[in-house]
């Protein structure tokens, strides 16, 4: 009898320490786990899905980045994303906010992705036309020109009211790096420095080859 009491004891003290080197190596049943840098469900946790990736951190130097590791763009304008060390990086725009009372763009917006061929369209100013046209410019990663036009004004632009403009550009995307620029110049006949304006967004091309 005390044989079997004594064998009872034993394999509960066997169970009970199995249980627990469950929890010690196993982690909580109810939690998240980092599996394959993605955030996995494991059983029912009560917290929510962390922010942002897993594993390893990825190297972050800008909001596209910040982005591409997983952590939320906050509503405004431009756009924050902020890494769980508390980094946060604005999302680039160009100079659209120092040109606003003077140009503004329709499409393509800041940080799109455009493929060719390309309908550019907004508004500008009066005098921001010569003979109700003025240039436009596509650039690559390094500031090569890869295409330009002409955007033509919609209306009257003997005003100093805005005037609807609408351009197209055809193009081949660049050969290296996706990203480039839209350049929207104000039209300057008089050829001085100091009557040079333009708009400046952040574009990326499509599929490359």
């Amino acid at each position: 009898m005390k044989k079997k009491i004594l064998f009872t004891g034993l394999a509960l003290l066997a169970l009970l320490a199995l249980f627990s080197l469950r929890f010690i190596l196993g982690g909580d049943e109810d939690t998240w786990l980092c599996e394959g840098g993605q955030w996995i469900r494991h059983g029912q946790p009560s917290a929510s899905k962390p922010v942002g990736g897993c594993g390893p951190e990825p190297e972050i130097n800008n909001f596209n980045d910040c982005l591409a590791a997983g952590y939320p763009a906050m509503e405004s304008y431009p756009r924050q994303c902020r890494t769980a060390d508390g980094n946060t990086f604005i999302e680039d725009i160009g100079n659209e906010l120092e040109k606003t009372d003077l140009i503004r763009l329709d499409n393509p917006r800041p940080g799109q992705t455009i493929t060719s061929p390309l309908l550019i369209s907004g508004q500008a100013r009066g005098t921001w036309f010569f003979e109700a046209s003025f240039p436009v410019v596509l650039t690559d990663w390094d500031g090569l020109i890869i295409a330009e036009g002409i955007a033509q004004a919609e209306w009257d632009w003997m005003t100093e009211d805005f005037v609807p403009f609408s351009a197209t550009l055809e193009f081949d995307n660049p050969s290296l790096y996706n990203r480039g620029a839209l350049i929207l110049q104000k039209d300057n006949p008089s050829g001085l420095p100091e009557n040079d304006d333009a708009l400046e967004v952040p574009i990326f091309y499509k599929d490359l080859e």
